[in-house]
């Protein structure tokens, strides 16, 4: 039988839980580039897209905030901001008052790669 010390255990589920991140990311990447490149403009690639990306992003909020997450202070301000600035962009978009799908998914890409 395998014994695991504890501080194996939290790697693993810190590694974990940055592939996880990075395929919530991965996939509101692939949402907004189909909505981006759909044709017929506001329509449920669009609808899916956003709903899912902000989604994402609330759930980080909520993480960042907690006093449990062991980033340090001023990077969990940072991705907070980032994030905020994705779910007005996701908003603007839901509204037609913009088309700015790369600008998401650039930022979303960055912070994606960002997480090794």
């Amino acid at each position: 039988m395998y014994q695991f010390s504890y501080a194996e255990i939290m790697e693993d589920d810190v590694a974990d839980a940055k592939t996880r991140e990075r395929q919530a990311l991965d996939r509101s990447i692939e949402l907004l580039k189909a909505a981006r490149d759909d044709e017929g403009g506001y329509g449920r690639a669009a609808i899916e897209a956003l709903f899912y990306t902000r989604r994402v992003w609330i759930r980080f909020i909520e993480d960042l905030r907690q006093p449990e997450n062991e980033l340090n202070t001023e990077l969990r301000a940072n991705l907070i901001s980032i994030a905020i600035w994705i779910l007005k962009e996701c908003e603007q978009v839901r509204r037609r008052e913009s088309e700015n799908y790369q600008g998401i998914i650039d930022v979303t890409t960055i912070i994606r790669d960002g997480l090794k």
